[in-house]
């Protein structure tokens, strides 16, 4: 069985975190023990449903001590922002899908995982399995070296710049080697891996469309809460409005990829149930179809309004035994939390069934 490590990571600070587009890491908040649950998924989260399985599929294939699925899930994030189009997943160097693989690597490290017919750098099995086999090879290569440093860093900039540079440097090159592109690419990806660390998938039992949502929103905890981010395709950046967005006194929303409290919901259950995109206009569509606090369900909605009545501010997902799954503010994360505290109780206005 492989034994997880922790990585080494040198944070270079939120001024280059900001400076490369990267949200700010997430800092843990006090209702962590509500989130111990688990898939077996190696403490995966924050990361697209689609993508996980490969994720989770990769790390297992690979032997390599230092690997795990959170350094997979930071790297694809760096890469691409887990972007698959030819529009958004294509780099001014050519190098191509999720995982970007130039063509000259990717023939020698690609092949047709999904077994769809055609290995292609575009196929998320195809480009995260590839991805993961390159990965762990350097991670073999790094650990003989016997150069200084964690050997995720060494991989990393294998990956980044080929192994021969590393080799040229004795370890990842230094800032000065191509304008600091390598040694940037590093210290964020390994800054940014606690992001996707955290417990696994929630165990959601039954079926129908409110269990479905909530497996689908359940894919995305650790993901940042960005105000007026996120939507049906996933989590976006959003922006501040004069009132919302901000912390400490700057915008954080309009560097933050993630999503606001409604749409995460309408992530959720899109197609099948087409949300509209406000927690107000949200309860406007369902509450013709109320459900009582003892008669909850898996994916029902949950909505908060100043003093119980006037304007809804929040809508959360129930996620059973009493807790809710939300994006509940700026500098919070997709997360969950008890029903009795994840909101003002008195602010509380009722649930419904979507």
């Amino acid at each position: 069985m492989k034994v997880l490590v922790t990585a080494a990571a040198a944070v270079t600070g939120l001024v280059l975190l900001v400076a490369f587009g990267i949200a700010a890491v997430v800092i843990a908040d006090e209702d962590a023990e509500a989130t111990e649950t688990t898939d077996g998924g190696g403490g995966l989260q924050g990361v697209p449903a689609e993508f996980r399985t490969w994720i989770l599929k990769a790390d297992k294939a690979c032997a390599e001590p230092a690997m795990v699925p959170s350094l997979l899930a930071a790297q694809l994030y760096q890469e691409s922002k887990f972007k698959t189009s030819r529009a958004e997943a294509t780099s001014h160097a050519g190098a191509q899908g999720p995982a970007q693989f130039m063509p000259g690597t990717w023939a020698t490290w690609g092949r047709d995982d999904d077994r769809n017919g055609e290995a292609s750098p575009w196929d998320i099995g195809d480009a995260v399995m590839a991805q993961g086999r390159m990965m762990c090879s350097l991670l073999k290569q790094a650990e003989k070296s016997g150069y200084p440093g964690d050997v995720r860093a060494l991989a990393l900039a294998g990956y980044n710049a080929g192994w021969r540079r590393v080799q040229e440097y004795g370890g990842v090159p230094p800032k000065s080697f191509a304008g600091g592109e390598t040694y940037n690419y590093v210290q964020i990806i390994l800054s940014t891996m606690k992001r996707f660390e955290g417990p696994g998938l929630l165990q959601i039992s039954g079926s129908g469309s409110g269990a479905d949502a909530l497996r689908k929103a359940a894919t995305r905890m650790g993901t940042p809460y960005a105000y007026g981010g996120g939507g049906p395709a996933g989590p976006s950046v959003g922006f501040c409005d004069g009132n919302n967005g901000y912390k400490n006194g700057r915008c954080a929303a309009s560097s933050t990829v993630g999503f606001d409290c409604s749409s995460l919901m309408q992530y959720a259950y899109w197609p099948n149930t087409k949300l509209p995109r406000t927690a107000a206009a949200q309860y406007d569509a369902t509450s013709h179809r109320p459900v009582a606090r003892n008669e909850l369900k898996s994916g029902d909605l949950l909505f908060w309004a100043h003093g119980g009545s006037g304007y809804i501010y929040h809508v959360a997902m129930y996620a059973g035994d009493g807790n809710v799954l939300h994006a509940p503010r700026t500098g919070r994360h997709v997360e969950m939390a008890p029903l009795t505290s994840a909101m003002p109780q008195g602010d509380y206005v009722g649930a419904t069934r979507p």
